[in-house]
């Protein structure tokens, strides 16, 4: 293979430190034993997860687009710019204790808060080094995962909000304008909350159409959340039925979030992606392939190169195929980085997909903000 160009190049921070998170075995996520198992699985946010992404980003077809750096813990005074002073010094407590269930399926163990500090730091240094000038694209490549927790709650396996907190510094560094797509196939409740009442910061999210899921997380993630105040309009919620795929994930990024982001015009572009959309993981409902999230990147690269001079941060959030989740992971940097042909074949290939149901809910989704979303009205 032809050495990369040097401006298709992804740097790529990382730290083993965050494989450190230990989320123990059970009923899926739920840490209990029935007694009448012979098989405990593991917890759905593992260790084997990042490792097989890490992976294939060093050894796949990829590898020499990708340019490792390494990650550092976050400093606790850092995570105040996002995270409520009492909320973190309730994680602080709970690890001096040794740990414990912080909220459903959320366990913070001896381990954790290390880990969840080096994700927080790492995907700073990733934004700091977009900010300062030394490249376009960097992935944090980080657990545990962050887009569900809440300026005061932690939620759905996330402690800190590492794309939330990314965000805000791109603003605390001058950036006027922030977007944030999120792919993952569950809401980005607590990206969306920690904005929720900001014209600076439009937080986009396509996610399955699963509701609220009980006190940590109350936000329904439906199209009607729109922001408050002077974030009114500036929260999209794209709750596409179960069952979307490639075609109407496509669909849904160039009819709702192209138009939305062309009209806002962000300087700073987050992309926060997560594999758990994909056909086969076991989180999720929805129906992507290698292909849909490959011409997703695309788009986001399209995006930025037209909005925010070609920046881009890419921030890990879910993926629970042990496999799969790489593969899918792979062909997102592809897209992001416009690479004119494949270079992964999908080992799975073909899923079947009717996407009528997908394009009626958008087209329904289109008319709703040109009527209710102020800075969309007229698009």
């Amino acid at each position: 293979m032809a050495a990369a160009c040097s401006n298709k190049i992804i740097d790529v921070f990382w730290h083993e430190g965050m494989l450190n998170h230990e989320t123990g075995k059970g009923v899926f996520d739920s840490g209990t034993d029935p007694g009448f198992l012979d098989v405990l699985e593991k917890h759905p946010e593992n260790s084997d997860r990042i490792k097989n992404m890490v992976s294939i980003l060093q050894k796949g077809p990829i590898s020499p687009y990708i340019s490792w750096q390494l990650g550092r813990p976050a400093q606790v005074l850092e995570l105040l710019s996002f995270h409520a002073p009492e909320y973190i010094d309730e994680l602080v407590e709970a690890d001096k204790q040794g740990g414990k269930m912080i909220c459903a399926g959320t366990f913070l163990n001896p381990g954790s808060w290390d880990a969840a500090l080096l994700a927080a730091g790492t995907t700073l240094s990733a934004m700091k080094h977009i900010l300062d000038g030394h490249g376009k694209l960097a992935y944090a490549l980080v657990r545990p995962p962050g887009h569900h927790a809440q300026p005061k709650q932690a939620d759905g396996y996330c402690f800190l909000n590492n794309a939330g907190l990314a965000v805000q510094l791109a603003l605390d560094s001058g950036c006027k304008k922030v977007a944030v797509i999120d792919i993952d196939v569950h809401y980005g409740n607590g990206t969306a909350e920690g904005f929720y009442r900001t014209d600076k910061v439009l937080t986009v999210s396509l996610h399955m159409n699963h509701g609220s899921w009980g006190p940590s997380h109350p936000q329904n993630g439906s199209v009607g959340e729109l922001g408050e105040g002077e974030g009114l309009g500036y929260n999209l919620n794209i709750p596409l039925p179960n069952g979307t795929g490639d075609r109407g994930y496509g669909y849904a990024m160039k009819e709702l979030v192209v138009p939305s982001i062309h009209k806002f015009e962000p300087d700073m572009i987050v992309f926060v992606v997560g594999q758990d959309s994909s056909a086969f993981d076991p989180n999720g409902r929805q129906c992507l392939t290698m292909d849909g999230y490959r011409e997703i990147g695309r788009i986001v690269h399209s995006l930025a190169n037209k909005h925010s001079g070609g920046q881009i941060l890419i921030v890990q959030e879910g993926g629970y195929h042990i496999t799969y989740s790489a593969y899918c992971l792979h062909a997102i940097l592809e897209g992001v980085l416009d690479l004119p042909q494949p270079l992964l074949c999908d080992p799975i290939a073909y899923y079947p997909e009717d996407e009528a149901f997908a394009v009626e809910f958008v087209e329904a989704t289109r008319k709703y903000h040109k009527e209710m979303v102020p800075f969309l009205k007229g698009t």
